[in-house]
Formats: structure tokens, C-alpha cells, sequence
């Protein structure tokens, strides 16, 4: 074993908000900061191009590469699950749209326990972490590290989909983060003159200078140290070498939604049962460790284009002149998701969008891992607030080994999820029916059949839904008085003392949109709440509402 060293707090993860932490935390010069990651450096041109990411899929070397258990609801598939292995986590991999979710969201994470984050008070977070070039205001930061920003370059064919969206009834939305989310748009995205912002790029790169901030890469963590019930160090892998680190302050974990309660799980922390069973020394027992997982289910449309103006055929030579050699432009800069909307199906339970899309000028199956001949374009559309839960379990004591992932789509028992989903491939049929689409609608891909029956589609559904990247919940904050929380509001693990999470897994339940600008509040919040820099808030309905009358 490898000398042990000292530092005031270990982040384990440097994803999402595990660079927000490594940050903020560093800012104090007299704190000893370090910070892990499983991964290595954010050194791919792929990364950085922000229409790269269609070559990333396969890339191992920065992709967790999990797969799920066979899910019942979905005809037995294993469900594929990409997930960031690399200094700046899944940021670094994701398709850069910037959604923050509604007030609503919030001031439910509250009701369910969550004391203290409600809309009112998350705000300042998302402010403060948004650079939007668009300015500030009540709702958006201007001076903030990540910077958030209009797309360079649009595929006509997006702006016939948005226009498409309106010939439906739908209204045009500018600022999907502004006071409506609801209608249709084109997404701003987390980019810096034309180049992917992920959170390595706006809060490491500008501080690796930092003496007292020490990064290490490659770093595989094995388990979280304790002295009694106090969390005092972290144990660790380095490239097969074994390593060891003493916390004097707290040991912070932000390795996601599934690594966090794996890394818990193999420290001592969850269901004393299932720990026992693996030959794991039991530390506390919180059977919700793994539990509550939730994930956006999503349905791919897919349909033929008779012009040849998608992103299908577009040739990758140019596409790599353009950005890197003319300075960021041209196609290289999409996100590929450009544009995509927020509805309110007739199945929604309240007033929030249930149902958010996704449209793609190109043809994507299987992630983009599966190549189809020809042009054509794509619609993801997921359901936001699935009520089907799912779990996460050890398969072994082995740190090596990938977590059991059982995601439990479509298990909700009263068959309200695949309703949803139905209406999720009814309105994107609907959207693509529109007078707008008429001059490059080609055949039908997926479904088959355009006039597919309810139980065509349902059928569909069950044959190729997948996720849409955005699993939460498995370790969630909660009520003292809640079995199931394993963490109280201040993000401390329960039962155990100097011990956080800070990353996606926190949340009670998911928002209404994508999960990456929360996860960066998130660690923004969590870095104010480690150094006792929270300040009261006020209601947060007048807060709301002075902030969309200001």
C-alpha cells in the first residue's frame, strides 16, 4: 500500500459536480482539495467538438459502458447505459442542452423531504454556475463558468420541425429556462464559441493552477476509510496500484447514479442484508443505497428524408476543416439534438410539461450505434415523470465489477408509464404529419407503418425504447423520519459522520427535462452548504414571482 497523504476533502468523481466541488472548495487557499477520477484526461478532439459526440458512443476509454439487467416491460432487452468516464464525467459526453426544469420540480423535491430546496432556494445556484450569452436577467446568469449559449449552426431541417411543432397548435418557445417552459424550440447548449463547455473546461481548467488542488486520473475507487462510524480517507486503485488518502474534513462523493451508491455499498453503507451476503462489514444500515432509481424512458420515430440535407451523408472531412481549422463553424458545432419542445399531454396529472422531445436531422438507432442506409431524420420523445422504479445491487465485493442495474421501466403496476409513452409516439406522429415536413417526408423507418394501430405502437414501444441518459434518485435526500432517504438535506449520508453525496443521485425524483445543468446546481449548492455559506430564503412562491415580474 502506497503512503497515505492528507487532505482537508476527497471528491470522489470528477463529473458533474465533482468539478463544481473541486472548485469552489479549492477557492479557500488554505484548504488541501483532492480530487479523483476513475477516467482520464479530457484529451479526445471528439469531446471538444461538440458534433463529436456522435463518434463517442462506442469509445470505451471515456464510457462506462453499462448495460442493464433484462427489463420485463421492455420484451427482456438489456438496455444500454453510457455514462462519462473522463474528467468531466458525462458532461464531456452528452448532448450539451441546457434545461434546468420548472419551479414546480423544486418545490417538490421539498414536499419529499428535501428541506431547503425549493425553487427560491436553488436559484442563486443556477445563476451563479450560468454564463449565458444571452445576458442576465431575473432567471439567467451571465457571469458564471459554465457558459450556456445559442447554437452556431442550425440543419434546416430543424427549423421545418419547429415550424412543424406550431402547424400543431404548439406555441414557439425562445427560452425553454424562462418563464414557460412549455412549446417548442431550439435548445440553448452548453458551448463556448462553438466548443463543448463541459465542467472540466468551465471549473477545472481554469483552476488546475491551483497548488492545493490535486487531480488524479485513472483512480478507481475501492472504498470509503472509517475510523468508528467517521469517514477518514478513501482507498483506490491508480493504474493497478493500490492508494490510500486521509480526509481530515469530509469525503465527498460525486461519482453519479450509479457509482456513488456502489462506492457506498462496498464502504458498508445500504441494506445490511444484501452487504452481509457479499461478505461486507456492515457500517450503517440504509437499504434505500441503489433504491429509487429513476430514469427518463425515451421512444426513438425515425422516418426517411427525400432531400438530402440531414446530417446523414455529411462528409466528416469537412465537417473536421470547418471546426478546427476555420474556427469553429459549420456543422461541427451542433449538438445534433437542436431543437426539441415541452408538452403537456392530456394524461398529465398537473399543470407541468409531461413529455419533452428531442429532434435529430439525422437518422439514430441504437444510440448511433447502429448505421442505417440512406437520410432521414429523428424524434426522441421521453415521459418526464415516470412513476416505475428501479434498483441498483452489487454483483460481488470486486470494485471492478459493474453495478447491478435494474431499471424498472415500465413497472409501475397501473400501466399509466406505457400510456404516457403511447402519447409520447402519438403527438411525434402528429408533429411529423404537419404540412411543413410535406417536401422531405419519406417512408416510414420506425414504426413501420405510419398509420400504425395503438397496439402497433405499444408493441413498438416495448421492441426499441431506451434511455435518454438521465438516471437519479439512489441516494436520496429525505426526511429523518423516511426509511428510505439516505441522505438528510445537507446531503450527509446518514448513520455516519465527515461523509456527502453530491451528484445526480441526490435527487428525491427527476425534473422535468435533462439532468446535467441540476447536477451542476447541485454541486454548486452542496459547495455553499460544506462551507456554511447558506442563507436563509423566503417563500418560494413570492420569490417566483418576483422573479418573472422583475
Amino acid at each position: 500500500m502506497a503512503a497515505t497523504s492528507e487532505y482537508d476533502y476527497i471528491i470522489v468523481g470528477a463529473g458533474s459536480a465533482g468539478c463544481v466541488l473541486a472548485n469552489r472548495l479549492s477557492e479557500d487557499p488554505h484548504v488541501q482539495v483532492l480530487l479523483l477520477e476513475a477516467g482520464g484526461r479530457d484529451w479526445h478532439p471528439f469531446i471538444h467538438m461538440p458534433a463529436g459526440l456522435a463518434k463517442l458512443a462506442g469509445n470505451k476509454r471515456i464510457n462506462w459502458d453499462y448495460t442493464t439487467e433484462p427489463v420485463p416491460g421492455l420484451d427482456g432487452r438489456r438496455i444500454w447505459w453510457p455514462r462519462g468516464k473522463v474528467l468531466g464525467g458525462s458532461s464531456s459526453i452528452n448532448a450539451m442542452c441546457y434545461i434546468r426544469g420548472v419551479p414546480a420540480d423544486y418545490d417538490e423535491w421539498e414536499r419529499l423531504g428535501a428541506t431547503g430546496w425549493n425553487w427560491n432556494a436553488v436559484l442563486p445556484s443556477f445563476i451563479r454556475a450560468e454564463g449565458n450569452q444571452r445576458g442576465a436577467s431575473a432567471l439567467h446568469g451571465s457571469d458564471g463558468p459554465l457558459k450556456v449559449s445559442d447554437l452556431r449552426h442550425v440543419n434546416p431541417l430543424t427549423r421545418v420541425f419547429v415550424d412543424a411543432a406550431e402547424q400543431a397548435g404548439y406555441a414557439r418557445n425562445p427560452d425553454f429556462n424562462g418563464p414557460a417552459q412549455d412549446g417548442f424550440g431550439l435548445y440553448q447548449v452548453t458551448q463556448s464559441g462553438g466548443a463543448r463547455c463541459s465542467t472540466a473546461v468551465a471549473y477545472l481548467d481554469p483552476v488546475k493552477p491551483r497548488p492545493n488542488l490535486h487531480i488524479r486520473t485513472h483512480a478507481l475507487a475501492r472504498r470509503v476509510l472509517f475510523a468508528g462510524h467517521r469517514a477518514t480517507g478513501v482507498e483506490w486503485a491508480e493504474r493497478g496500484q493500490p492508494m490510500q488518502a486521509r480526509a481530515r474534513r469530509e469525503v465527498l462523493l460525486s461519482g453519479g447514479a450509479l457509482n456513488s451508491p456502489q462506492l457506498l455499498m462496498l464502504s458498508g453503507i445500504g441494506s445490511a442484508d444484501a452487504l452481509r451476503r457479499h461478505g461486507i462489514e456492515v457500517r450503517a444500515d440504509l437499504p434505500g443505497v441503489g433504491a429509487n432509481l429513476q430514469d427518463h424512458l425515451d421512444i426513438c420515430t425515425l422516418v426517411h428524408a427525400t432531400q438530402r440535407i440531414t446530417y446523414d451523408r455529411v462528409s466528416d472531412a469537412r465537417v473536421a476543416f470547418d471546426y478546427f481549422l476555420r474556427g469553429h463553424v459549420g456543422p461541427g458545432t451542433s449538438n445534433i439534438a437542436e431543437g426539441g419542445g415541452f408538452v403537456r399531454s392530456r394524461l398529465a396529472p398537473d399543470a407541468r410539461a409531461d413529455i419533452q422531445f428531442h429532434f435529430i436531422p439525422a437518422l439514430l438507432d441504437d444510440h448511433g450505434r447502429h448505421r442505417l442506409p440512406g437520410d432521414g431524420y429523428t424524434m426522441h420523445a421521453c415521459f418526464l415523470r415516470p412513476r416505475s422504479r428501479g434498483r441498483l445491487s452489487l454483483v460481488d465485493a470486486d470494485p471492478a465489477s459493474k453495478i447491478r442495474i435494474e431499471p424498472g421501466y415500465l413497472s409501475d403496476g397501473e400501466g399509466f408509464d406505457l400510456a404516457v409513452m403511447l402519447e409520447c409516439a402519438k403527438l411525434t406522429r402528429e408533429i411529423f404529419a404537419q404540412k411543413a415536413f410535406d417536401p422531405y417526408r419519406g417512408a416510414p423507418i420506425f414504426p413501420a407503418r405510419a398509420n400504425a394501430s395503438d397496439a402497433e405502437l405499444l408493441a413498438f414501444i416495448r421492441a426499441k425504447a431506451e434511455t435518454v441518459y438521465h438516471p437519479v434518485g439512489t441516494c436520496r435526500m429525505g426526511r429523518d423520519d423516511d426509511p428510505g432517504a439516505v441522505l438528510d438535506a445537507q446531503l450527509r449520508v446518514r448513520g455516519v459522520d465527515g461523509l456527502r453525496v453530491v451528484d445526480a443521485s441526490v435527487m428525491p425524483c427527476l425534473i422535468g427535462g435533462n439532468t446535467n445543468a441540476p447536477t451542476i446546481m447541485i454541486g454548486e449548492r452542496a459547495a455553499d452548504l460544506i462551507g456554511d455559506r447558506v442563507e436563509p430564503v423566503a417563500d418560494a412562491s413570492r420569490a417566483r414571482q418576483a422573479a418573472l415580474t422583475s
